[in-house]
């Protein structure tokens, strides 16, 4: 599963699953961008991390709601490591509230990052990815199971990116660009900590009680991106501990 020779960009790279899987990317032999949005110095950390393990690495600021942003974290990754081969769509923000307390700020925030600037990335990336490239979104297990009520607006944001992978799997697929979606469940992030307020009922719907790791969904992500997942694409990979069983 060697990624020698490769340039990944994560999206959201500087903490919880983005910084896991900027470094295992990096571990298995890819240079690797990363975007943040405000907590420079943590991204800092994470490009010191991957250069330590041998890799080029490079931070770039920019908000994910922001689809000129978006696309120019593309072409810098494009101009500092010469190509792209893998894009990871990480960044996403969460939202929990009552169908009648959620405003339509609130949705065009979310839809924003979560959809958004998904579209708008992965528009960008097309045009640089080389035949054979990988674009592998982080979705949610929301998707396939909304354990209680609050969840209408994130899960419509999620379920959105199920949609979006199979028909871009079907329009990138004659270039051999494979596009895929990994479904994450709770698991132990400054999003979702695994001590904290949903905690407790989230662990319960597993099959294992237990908060997924980060570097969990990170291998997913590395299966996905490498040469031994080339016949795969449109799919949906759960690392959810069997939350939707």
């Amino acid at each position: 599963m060697t990624l020698d020779g490769k340039v990944a960009l994560v999206t959201g790279g500087s903490r919880g699953i983005g910084a896991a899987t900027a470094l295992r990317l990096a571990e298995d032999g890819a240079d690797v961008a990363l975007t943040y949005q405000h907590n420079a110095a943590r991204a800092a950390e994470v490009v010191e991390q991957i250069k330590h393990l041998g890799r080029r690495a490079l931070a770039i600021q920019a908000d994910s709601a922001d689809a000129a942003a978006v696309s120019a974290a593309v072409r810098a990754t494009v101009a500092e490591f010469g190509g792209l081969d893998v894009l990871v769509n990480n960044a996403g923000v969460g939202f929990v509230g009552a169908l009648a307390e959620t405003s339509l700020e609130d949705v065009d925030r979310v839809l924003a990052v979560n959809v958004r600037g998904v579209f708008a990335a992965t528009q960008a990336a097309a045009g640089v990815l080389g035949d054979g490239g990988r674009v592998i979104t982080i979705g949610s297990c929301v998707t396939d199971r909304v354990p209680g009520p609050g969840m209408a607006l994130y899960a419509t944001s999620k379920a959105a990116m199920v949609g979006l992978t199979r028909a871009l799997a079907r329009e990138l697929g004659p270039r051999g660009i494979t596009v895929n979606l990994v479904h994450p469940g709770p698991t132990d992030t400054d999003m979702n900590p695994a001590d904290g307020p949903y905690a407790v009922d989230q662990r319960a719907l597993t099959a294992f009680d237990r908060y997924g790791r980060p570097s969990e969904v990170a291998a997913a992500v590395a299966y996905l991106a490498s040469s031994g997942a080339g016949y795969v694409t449109a799919s949906v990979l759960s690392v959810d501990g069997g939350h939707a069983a």
